[in-house]
């Protein structure tokens, strides 16, 4: 019997819709991806712990940081790789630019100077900039005046740590200081106690965080917080990589909720882990 002209028209729509399945399959076989195709997504994250940020390499892997970090692998299909080398915020934007490096996630500061060099997701935190500052030395500097109408002409003695934001804002708000990079925070706590520095300058998150661990620096020293300076921590992403940058963003609108962290929020966090 022969075919009708109706089942001449049913058999070629469905062989249309067929070959335009398949074709649309294989472009989405063939589309691009954020991430390189040996499926890992590569996160350099530093050596030190930042609770509650993250923690020391090998000693566990809880941690706001390290919550994102996976999050993110997850959603993109792919294995969560950590470099854990850098040993300063700054090697870990090195990552990034060499291409060792898919994305930094590590508390890390957005500034301008690291801004030249790779992208950067929107913030995920939004912290104040603060000072530590040793009580003697700060009244002998200050003379009886209030300590905020000396802040912005200081001359004296400020830490910082080397590698951080920190030592690069110093140049801008404190012109007339006299600079000291320090490896560590521990070490300019320790300068702070001892009186050999004025004053350190970091987040107030980590100024607070220091005060909650250790209730007798309130002896020695006092915080101050820069109302007016604000301190946004992002998602690094390597600067050839423009794709996964937008997914990062994406992953934080759609996945995070539009969450930005403040000091109060991660300084909460902070103390529930401390009793854990």
């Amino acid at each position: 019997m022969s075919l009708t002209r109706r089942t001449l028209l049913t058999a070629g729509s469905v062989g249309l819709v067929v070959a335009q399945a398949q074709a649309e399959t294989a472009q989405a076989e063939n589309a691009p991806t954020p991430v390189a195709s040996d499926n890992k997504l590569r996160i350099a994250m530093p050596a030190f712990a930042s609770d509650p940020f993250f923690p020391a390499d090998g000693a566990g892997d809880k941690g706001i940081d390290m919550d994102l970090a996976r999050g993110i692998a997850a959603e993109l299909g792919v294995e969560p790789v950590f470099d854990r080398s850098a040993v300063t915020f700054d090697g870990m934007v090195k990552q990034l630019m060499s291409g060792q490096a898919d994305i930094a996630i590590g508390k890390l500061s957005r500034t301008l100077r690291r801004g030249r060099s790779i992208l950067y997701s929107r913030p995920y935190a939004m912290l104040h900039q603060g000072l530590l500052a040793n009580r003697l030395n700060l009244a002998r500097i200050a003379q009886g005046k209030p300590p905020e109408q000396i802040i912005r002409d200081f001359s004296g003695d400020l830490g910082v740590i080397e590698g951080s934001s920190f030592a690069t804002y110093a140049a801008t708000t404190f012109p007339h200081a006299q600079l000291h990079r320090f490896a560590g925070w521990d070490m300019v706590v320790d300068a702070i106690r001892s009186g050999t520095i004025d004053m350190a300058y970091r987040d107030d998150f980590e100024i607070k965080k220091l005060m909650v661990d250790d209730p007798s620096m309130t002896v020695v020293a006092r915080s101050i917080t820069l109302t007016d300076k604000v301190d946004t921590i992002a998602i690094g992403v390597r600067p050839d990589n423009p794709h996964l940058a937008a997914f990062v963003d994406l992953y934080l609108d759609l996945a995070r909720g539009q969450q930005v962290l403040n000091t109060d929020e991660i300084i909460a966090r902070y103390r529930l882990g401390s009793k854990a």
